[in-house]
């Protein structure tokens, strides 16, 4: 007898819904409108979580700043170019049904003899407080946004604006801070075009700023448009094999001489500079002669760049201090096995099983270790409704390009290799050997090991909840290892299985044998 199937507005009517299952219910979103020196943005997150996640986001270059250097003011054309984007922007809000829009203005607003009759037009428009910050407050929200996209941070934040640049010390608390006039925008009219000008004005400036490292690594943590796109151009040049800019971290040796070349205003000479936005462009010197600046008087060792902000570091200014404490990473990975895996709590048992697994095979993981173990079994079933070919492309896609926080590249080479040889064996002809050392040799092997577990305890779950916690890796009074099978599961045993406890033997570099029963 044939039977008719449930069609998806059958679905959506048994469930009582008619928004996508994409988004996480019980979640108000909320905006945040950025009024630059150079650019007016608008950001609509999900909601005000630990590791939100972006349901709109759109930028004008309306160019406040310009002028402002000059002649105290904001420009007027400017000044309606940003009330029309921010008029567009309130029905967008509207129609996401956000609940909370704040609006930030920073230096050019702060500094023009007009600004003051702007926000008048922008609270006018919104019907709402705007929030005028100081420079110390953009510095200190700045620092916020690192804090919130990675982990444990500690060093020196900058953040490149149109008409500011401000410095701060992260570690634990947001500290000393001071802001500077070095703003790509500020810098170029000061400079009046001239790189050599400009990079005489960074010297002088920054000779006068007092800011001290505030513990024992001496990274520097880059926010900002122009020294993401920036970072991206390195990025390109030299082949890195993840293309994701957040979280890269390189030298200040090899990054400083690449900021001196695209600072003599040769950026037409790099191969790929047409992948880099032409609203960038004219202002990437600028950006290149300050970051190179910054770098040696600070006497940074390694530069972290950061695509999280001062808009990111405001909405963690709003939490509280519990879900602050929260990790960035394994809060998105674990929202993202919700919306795609078979079963969430199947992936919270396989890193429960594992953690286990590892102490029993004397696998000793550092933090970082323990943090991209976890996320791999947050990630380790988002695919199953692609075609089982293509499952592994489909995961590593997501690993190398989506939106966590709080996990270097190092980390996100880690989470490859470990779903490579998931999908497609320990040895699949198919491993980036650029990825590979990027993860380090040691990564390289617990990686493996992980994936080699995966590859067993799924034949036995099928990723159905509450079969993990029945099997059980230990070892024997002898000190061999062995699976304990209760008798329910033992006909889950047969040549696959055993084929795979074989190649997960071979990467431990001893023997397992399965046991039924106790």
């Amino acid at each position: 007898m044939r039977r008719r199937g449930l069609s998806i507005a059958g679905l959506l009517k048994a469930n009582n819904k008619s928004e996508a299952q994409g988004r996480l219910g019980q979640r108000v979103p909320i905006a945040i409108i950025d009024i630059g020196s150079n650019s007016v943005r608008q950001v609509i997150y999900e909601g005000l979580t630990r590791s939100p996640s972006v349901l709109f986001n759109e930028k004008v270059l309306c160019g406040l700043g310009k002028g402002v250097a000059k002649n105290g003011m904001l420009d007027r054309a400017a000044s309606q170019r940003a009330l029309l984007a921010i008029r567009r922007f309130l029905k967008l809000g509207e129609q996401l049904r956000v609940g909370e829009t704040h609006v930030l203005a920073t230096a050019a607003t702060r500094e023009a003899g007009n600004g003051e009759a702007f926000i008048g037009e922008v609270e006018a428009l919104t019907g709402s407080k705007i929030q005028l910050l100081s420079g110390r407050m953009e510095a200190e929200y700045a620092a916020l946004g690192i804090k919130a996209g990675f982990y444990k941070p500690e060093g020196i934040t900058g953040d490149l604006g149109g008409g500011s640049m401000e410095l701060i010390e992260v570690n634990g608390d947001t500290t000393n801070g001071v802001t500077t006039p070095l703003g790509s925008l500020r810098l170029q009219e000061m400079a009046r075009n001239d790189l050599k000008a400009a990079r005489n004005i960074a010297q002088k400036t920054l000779k006068s700023t007092a800011i001290n490292w505030p513990g024992q690594s001496s990274t520097f943590y880059a926010v900002g448009g122009t020294w993401r796109s920036l970072a991206r151009l390195y990025m390109l040049e030299t082949g890195h094999p993840i293309e994701v800019v957040h979280g890269f971290s390189v030298p200040s040796k090899a990054f400083v001489p690449f900021c001196r070349k695209v600072a003599s205003n040769a950026i037409q000479d790099f191969e790929h500079i047409d992948d880099i936005s032409k609203n960038r462009r004219p202002l990437l010197p600028y950006g290149a002669v300050v970051m190179a600046e910054v770098l040696e008087h600070l006497g940074a060792t390694e530069v972290a760049m950061s695509a999280v902000g001062l808009r990111e570091g405001y909405l963690y200014s709003l939490l509280d201090e519990e879900t602050r404490e929260q990790d960035a990473l394994l809060e998105a990975t674990a929202e993202l096995s919700i919306l795609r895996a078979r079963s969430p709590a199947h992936g919270r048992e396989l890193a429960e099983w594992t953690d286990r697994a590892f102490q029993t095979v004397g696998i000793t993981e550092t933090e970082n270790q323990r943090r991209w173990r976890i996320a791999a079994c947050n990630l380790a079933d988002i695919a199953w409704r692609s075609a089982s070919d293509f499952r592994a492309e489909q995961t590593l896609g997501i690993i190398n390009n989506a939106g966590f926080n709080s996990i270097s590249h190092q980390g996100r080479a880690f989470l490859y290799l470990v779903t490579l040889h998931r999908y497609q064996g320990l040895g699949s002809k198919n491993l980036n050997q650029k990825i590979a050392k990027l993860t380090g040799a040691e990564n390289n092997k617990i990686a493996r090991v992980l994936a080699a577990f995966f590859r067993v305890l799924y034949l036995f779950s099928a990723a159905v909840e509450g079969v993990l916690p029945q099997l059980e890796l230990r070892r024997n009074k002898d000190g061999a290892l062995v699976l304990i099978v209760p008798e329910a599961l033992m006909d889950m045993v047969g040549e696959k299985p055993e084929s795979r406890m074989d190649a997960l033997a071979r990467e431990l570099d001893e023997e397992i044998t399965v046991v039924i029963g106790n």
